[in-house]
């Protein structure tokens, strides 16, 4: 009898399944570039009293204070510039003489003449906004009393290293200083839209100023990165600039002012409490 050998098939074994790979986090956004002004050539006219500089395009307040060596708080009082303080295309400045410049400074230290043309806070509220719209016949409106409250979301969580207020050896705070996490979030205390990005002010490195509605201005200062620029219009609790040590500060932390106009007033009196 015919024996025939069967050989035994077997069945491949389907291959080990696998974990699909985690999809990588998305990047954080990359920080984007601090608005700089349009340089300011000093051009101005000659004229009885002084100079008459023409605003051009993209032009501030601050470069063109800075450009002829006045402070900037000069050129608003002789202009009788009114808030909101904002430029016009072809808007003619009233600046003094070279020679009237110059005698203004020559008996001061140079200390006194540092202080004179340092910028502030103030300044940047009242001098950053560039120059867009041409000079038309139309009047200008005047700007509103600011709102008497403002309802604000906390910029950051970390716990405060400084309250608002007098300091020892006569400084003063006009913000709150909060411990921050290098790199970490900093938010949009509240809906406004940007009005200043950069970093003209040293000793608080990068930072942001932000316009919202009733006349309320809100500063972030010592910030890492900035995540948007002059004229972005953000949301209340949205990132707005990465956190660090910038400016004259050693350890990581956020300067966070709250300006009722251009008035410093206690932030804590608008933050919601922390539990």
């Amino acid at each position: 009898m015919l024996v025939l050998a069967v050989a035994a098939c077997s069945t491949p074994k389907p291959p080990p399944a696998t974990t699909p790979a985690p999809k990588p986090a998305p990047a954080a956004p990359a920080p984007k570039p601090a608005w700089k002004p349009a340089k300011v050539v000093p051009d101005a006219v000659a004229v009885p009293g002084g100079r008459l500089h023409t605003v051009k395009r993209g032009e501030t307040g601050i470069a063109i204070a800075q450009a002829y060596g006045v402070p900037w708080s000069k050129v608003v009082a002789a202009n009788k510039l009114k808030p909101p303080y904002a430029l016009e295309v072809g808007q003619k400045l009233m600046l003094p003489s070279t020679k009237a410049a110059a005698a203004a400074t020559a008996n001061m230290t140079v200390e006194q003449r540092a202080a004179a043309f340092s910028v502030n806070i103030d300044d940047l509220i009242t001098g950053s906004a560039p120059a867009e719209k041409p000079v038309t016949s139309a009047p200008r409106k005047p700007a509103e009393a600011p709102a008497a409250s403002i309802a604000l979301v906390w910029p950051v969580e970390g716990r405060i290293l400084s309250s608002f207020g007098a300091k020892p050896g006569g400084r003063y705070n006009d913000g709150i200083n909060l411990k921050v996490t290098k790199g970490g979030a900093v938010r949009a205390a509240a809906d406004g839209t940007v009005a200043y990005a950069g970093d003209a002010i040293p000793g608080f490195g990068n930072l942001l100023l932000i316009k919202h509605p009733g006349g309320w201005v809100t500063a972030y200062a010592h910030n890492e990165a900035l995540l948007v620029t002059l004229g972005t219009k953000v949301r209340a609790g949205e990132p707005i600039a990465r956190a660090g040590s910038s400016g004259s500060v050693d350890t990581p932390q956020l300067h966070f002012e709250v300006r009722r106009g251009r008035t410093a007033v206690d932030p804590l009196r608008y933050l919601p409490p922390r539990g």
